[in-house]
């Protein structure tokens, strides 16, 4: 399950990276917060 959220936490913070670079700035910061969320580094909502 670990796993599954870092794979995650991944993906939404490169797709808020991606969504800052193409001006989408407050779509990307929700992405980065979510992702830093999700991952078992932060605090994760599955838990």
């Amino acid at each position: 399950m670990a796993t599954l959220l870092w794979i995650l936490a991944v993906v939404l913070v490169v797709a808020g990276v991606l969504a800052i670079v193409r001006r989408q700035l407050l779509w990307g910061i929700v992405l980065i917060i979510v992702g830093l969320l999700v991952g078992p580094g932060g605090v994760s909502i599955f838990t």
